[in-house]
Order: structure tokens, then C-alpha cells, then sequence
């Protein structure tokens, strides 16, 4: 892009919960950019035409859930990482008028598991989900020497799906509990706790030395991460990998450095 966004968004249902308007605003007004960044609820029906009229407005933001699928499928153009993904939760318009997609979640969440185990893991990874936020996750781990995957979800027909795209994933599990067995690294990547206080999995079935991160955030940590930094598990909820993935994409609709300094502090 040679002229920058017009408008910046957050599309999803729901997105009333959602911090990236708070370390967006920061960031923009941190860098003298005169725009708001504000997040939109979308029903599923009205997402073409409101990515439409949007584009029409030389607009860029963030997709979230449950959009991010239906989202890469509207665009004109994904990167080879989203298209890989199957998945965007970025775009913007290009100079010729076209909406392009991309995904900053596996950059994300690449970011929260260093953080949390001073470096990336090696051996089995145990992956709670099989939607947008898993995939994205696969397509990094898939990047990783000596790592391989045992999945669980509760859909069975969307486990085998995306099993079936991800050769990383060696093993399908028929129980969480099952999953988490001899893995070095628990992730939960499904919507488990994200309007509840209910846990993936129960901490107590995970291996000692397993480390944990949530996909889902909420402020002072999801009851999960809570529960396994007790019982001296290494673990972070999703807000390392939401912040970074904002930055990733102030980065891209910017073509500058993010103050990443700057959305932490907000």
C-alpha cells in the first residue's frame, strides 16, 4: 500500500470483549496516525457485504471469530501463509482496489509459546480445537524441528478435516485427556472458557512438566492458566499472541514498526 487505511476495524461476533481496540488506539495516537480503531459485530449473513462496503472505503482491520474462515474466502487475494492457514484475520486494500487477506495469528502465536518456555518446544504437542485458531497454530508448529501434534475435538468430522491437512498431526485423540498424554505442551485452541469458566481439560491429568497456554484471554489470566500455574505448570493465556498478532498487523497496514512497547502499557 503507497497511501495508508482511511478506517481501521475489528470484525466479529462478538467483539464487545475484545482489547485490540484499546492497544490499536494506543498505538495509533502513540504515532501521531489520525484514525480510530473500532471494532464492529458482524452477523455471519452480513459479512460480504460489510467487507464490501468497507473496501469501497479504503478500509483495513482485523477479523476475529467466527468470521475468519468465511473472511479468506471473500478476499481477492490471501498470502501463501493464510492461504496455507485457510484462515485471514487481516486485510486491507491493495492500490488496484482488491481486498487481500493474511494471517498474523501464526506470528502470534509463534511469540506466545517462546515467551512462555524461554524457546519453542520439542517432542509432543497436544492441540485442544480444530477451527481457525488451530489451524493457525499447525501452520506454525509445522515449522518447528522435532515437534508433532495429537489433536482433539469434539467434532469429529473437523478433527479428521484438519488432520488431513496438517501431516504434523501424527496422532487423533478420541478425549482430551487422551490428547494431553506424554505431551511437552498443552494448547487450547477451542472456545472453552471464552464465556465460561469451563476448562479445556482438567489440569490435573496433564503430564508434570507440561507446559500450557490458552488461546482465550481475560483479564488476570483464564481460570485454566490460574489452575496450572498453582500446580507449577509453566503457562499464559492468549494475550502475548493477540498483542503480537496487533502488531504484526500495524506492520502491515503501516509499512512501519509497531510500538509494541506502547500496546502492552495500555
Amino acid at each position: 500500500m503507497i497511501a495508508g487505511p482511511s478506517r481501521l476495524v475489528l470484525l466479529g461476533n462478538p467483539v464487545s470483549h475484545s482489547l485490540s481496540p484499546v492497544f490499536q488506539n494506543a498505538a495509533l495516537r502513540h504515532e501521531g496516525i489520525p484514525l480510530t480503531y473500532e471494532a464492529i459485530e458482524v452477523a455471519a449473513p452480513d459479512l460480504g457485504h460489510v467487507l464490501t462496503l468497507l473496501a469501497e472505503d479504503n478500509a483495513a482491520g482485523n477479523i476475529t471469530i467466527p468470521h475468519k474462515e468465511a473472511a479468506a474466502a471473500l478476499c481477492a487475494r490471501v498470502s501463501p501463509l493464510a492461504e496455507r492457514v485457510g484462515a485471514i484475520n487481516t486485510f486491507w486494500i491493495e492500490d488496484d482496489g482488491v481486498l487481500v487477506g493474511d494471517n498474523t495469528d501464526v506470528g502470534g502465536f509463534e511469540s506466545l509459546v517462546r515467551s512462555t518456555m524461554d524457546g519453542l518446544p520439542r517432542g509432543r504437542i497436544a492441540l485442544l480445537g480444530a477451527g481457525g485458531a488451530a489451524a493457525a497454530a499447525l501452520a506454525a508448529i509445522e515449522r518447528w524441528p522435532g515437534c508433532e501434534v495429537t489433536l482433539y475435538n469434539r467434532s469429529h468430522t473437523r478433527l479428521a478435516r484438519l488432520a488431513s491437512r496438517f501431516p504434523v498431526v501424527t496422532r487423533t485423540a478420541g478425549t482430551a485427556e487422551e490428547a494431553v498424554q506424554g505431551a511437552s505442551l498443552v494448547v487450547n485452541a477451542s472456545a472453552s472458557g471464552l464465556e465460561d469458566d469451563l476448562v479445556p481439560v482438567p489440569i490435573e491429568t496433564l503430564p508434570f512438566d507440561a507446559a500450557v497456554v490458552d488461546l482465550v484471554y481475560r483479564r488476570g489470566d483464564t481460570p485454566w492458566v490460574r489452575a496450572a500455574l498453582a500446580c507449577g505448570h509453566r503457562a499464559s493465556d492468549g494475550l502475548p499472541m493477540l498483542i503480537e498478532q496487533g502488531a504484526l498487523s500495524f506492520e502491515k497496514w503501516f509499512a512501519r514498526k509497531a510500538p509494541r512497547a506502547v500496546m502492552w502499557d495500555s
